[in-house]
């Protein structure tokens, strides 16, 4: 059953003024794929417009808060905590990981998602100027917790690791 559409299919914002406040957690990932020599500029602080780590940490934590201005029906949070880690992988690769944290009546999946995805984003918009062909892929929830449904944790993609 889709949540968001009422008995007329029509969409709307889920009332959860009688769900229990619970801890909820959510994990999400993305990964932003360049040229290795991109990378090496990244991560050896050659970059002509500054630290493009910093900034893309501090666009995802910013991105989760705003999550509700940008999805149509989701909830706005008071979120307690967001964290955004970048990670080089390999020599042509970025890793990034969000995860939200609260107590509230509703989960947090689409602000960790939402950061992971922005924060890939900043990276290219800060990157393109010498790597127009960076690809962002693997944006996906890695795990969940709390809440009516449960935990759920993501399944192994070949290669990487959930």
């Amino acid at each position: 059953m889709l949540t968001h559409l009422d008995s007329q299919g029509r969409a709307n914002m889920v009332d959860v003024s009688d769900k229990a406040l619970t801890v909820r957690e959510a994990v999400a990932e993305a990964l932003v794929r360049m040229r290795p020599e991109t990378l090496q500029m990244i991560t050896q602080g050659d970059h002509p417009k500054g630290d493009v780590f910093a900034v893309a940490r501090i666009a995802g934590i910013q991105a989760a808060k705003k999550t509700s201005d940008l999805i149509p029906l989701c909830h706005p949070l008071m979120l307690t905590s967001v964290k955004v880690e970048l990670t080089p992988e390999g020599v042509d690769a970025v890793r990034i990981t969000a995860r939200c944290k609260l107590t509230g009546q509703t989960g947090v999946e689409m602000e960790a998602l939402t950061a992971a995805s922005v924060a890939a984003l900043t990276i290219y918009d800060m990157c393109k100027a010498v790597d127009r062909g960076m690809v962002i892929e693997a944006v996906r929830l890695l795990e969940k917790v709390g809440g009516k449904s449960g935990a759920f944790k993501a399944e192994s993609v070949a290669g990487e690791q959930a």
